[in-house]
């Protein structure tokens, strides 16, 4: 105590490391201990490589993920024949796959416009104007399917490759198998919308069973990066050095006699990171560095395209610097159409066209494609006949869920561009050709990233437990450079 005061050991070592006392102590620690980063880790009977299997072709993933659900028929698979039997009764046919049949209604054809794009000829809304000009650098998958039509075990599902809580993300998985590139900063980095979670919140994210430390780290576009990482006043930078020093000499000792104590490492390298964060986080996120026009190409400053504009650029300086997986999220579920298509759907577009346009010109034109996998696509796709609004006015109806069919592209290392690999069925409902489920997506992700889907896994109760599950998925080989 001083002064009545309680004294907390980290407030110790502050007062100390400044003078000869912290420096005897640490060289004693130092002697004496034998400890070092990393000295003390839990065996287990888990797969972890530590690096890739085979040759990778990209080392980091920028995963743009769009909650909610965005529709297929309305944005990159057009369907003429629902079209033409746009208002014809349907929901008999297809009444056990509607989440709210009380609001279903008759087949609703898009009301928005397709044309050809690229040398590919890849058929793109009117709504995506500035993702057409890249259409010659992305693989469209048009036979992806899930298993939930419900948001949140769908999310769980996209997120983890299971339907339920509980389990290490996809992002965790890789950056537990792979590491990452800069250790100033995190491996695997969420930038979230400032507006809000998304659903299942931070569940989207988790490191599951899996070490805390691997968890997504969630960082800010504006203001601070990361709340409460910045020190609370500035020391000389010496001083700082053997603090640092000498708390983690004390955090291994006591580590050393608590053997197998994952959270307790997990916590300790947390502190590391965060303390080396300081400086490299700050720089990462400083969008001042930037010219006039790489911020005009990604639409900031102006609406409504400037909050998502800034997380893509973030992205793209954090892969820049080594970060292995980033992952943005979009507030709330602007995809989720279930009424007025017409003005949400466009909406939608209108915030996150010119931003990803933006991120793949300029991660191409700096030489980062090659070595960056972009991944695009939410946890459902929509259903093809319309969910009318509680007054039954047409004029507002929208799109209920659909687990059968959902799009999702791929541009960047190691993909195919002007690919389209498989297809739906005439109206858009369900995947009839190339059917590939989340597991292959997965799958296929760990594959360009050098790692099989047996590479990751943990032992646990008998069970091999890994990110595509007991079954054996199928990496989508059609949309690859090198199958």
């Amino acid at each position: 105590m001083r002064n009545g005061q309680e004294v907390h050991r980290r407030g110790v070592f502050r007062s100390l490391a400044g003078g000869v006392s912290a420096v005897a102590m640490l060289s004693l620690l130092d002697s004496e201990s034998g400890v070092s980063r990393g000295a003390v880790r839990a065996e287990d009977e888990s797969g972890r490589p530590g690096g890739p299997v085979h040759e990778p072709s990209a080392t980091s993933v920028i995963h743009l993920f769009m909650n909610g659900g965005p529709s297929q028929m309305d944005l990159l698979d057009p369907k003429p024949e629902l079209v033409r039997r746009h208002g014809q009764e349907h929901f008999d046919r297809i009444a056990g796959e509607v989440e709210f049949p009380e609001a279903a209604g008759a087949l609703l054809g898009s009301p928005f416009r397709f044309a050809r794009y690229g040398q590919c000829g890849m058929w793109v809304s009117e709504l995506l104007p500035e993702l057409s000009r890249h259409v010659d650098e992305l693989s469209l998958l048009r036979g992806l399917y899930t298993t939930n039509l419900t948001h949140e075990p769908a999310l769980y599902k996209y997120h983890s490759g299971s339907e339920f809580t509980g389990r290490p993300s996809l992002g965790a998985w890789i950056t537990w198998g792979l590491g990452s590139e800069n250790q100033n900063l995190p491996g695997y980095v969420v930038l979230e919308d400032p507006q809000g979670l998304p659903v299942n919140g931070v569940d989207n994210w988790t490191s599951g069973f899996l070490p805390a430390s691997f968890q997504g780290t969630r960082f800010r576009a504006t203001g601070a990066p990361v709340l409460n990482v910045s020190p609370d006043f500035v020391e000389p930078a010496s001083v700082t050095a053997v603090e640092r020093q000498l708390i983690r000499r004390l955090d291994r000792l006591h580590q050393q006699n608590r053997a197998g104590q994952s959270r307790l490492e997990s916590r300790i390298e947390a502190w590391e990171l965060a303390a080396r964060m300081q400086t490299s986080a700050t720089d990462a996120l400083d969008l001042s560095q930037e010219t006039a026009a790489t911020l005009e190409l990604y639409g900031i400053g102006r609406e409504p395209t400037d909050a998502y504009g800034r997380r893509c650029l973030i992205a793209r300086r954090l892969v820049e610097r080594g970060v292995r997986f980033v992952q943005l999220f979009i507030n709330s579920q602007i995809w989720d159409n279930h009424s007025s298509i017409g003005t949400a759907l466009p909406a939608a577009c209108a915030r996150t066209d010119r931003p990803i346009a933006g991120l793949l010109t300029d991660l191409k034109q700096r030489g980062l494609l090659d070595q960056t996998l972009l991944v695009w696509g939410g946890e459902m796709g929509r259903l093809p006949i319309s969910q009318l609004a509680a007054d039954r006015n047409p004029g507002s109806s929208g799109r209920d869920h659909n687990k059968n069919a959902m799009v999702a592209w791929l541009a960047g290392g190691g993909v195919r561009g002007g690919v389209v690999h498989g297809s739906t069925d005439e109206l858009g409902f369900a995947a009839v050709e190339g059917r590939v489920g989340v597991p292959d997506l997965h799958a296929t992700l760990l594959h360009v990233l050098g790692l099989g889907a047996d590479d990751l896994y943990v032992s646990r109760a008998g069970l091999k437990e890994r990110l595509t599950g007991v079954l054996e998925p199928t990496v989508i080989r059609e949309i690859l450079v090198r199958s």
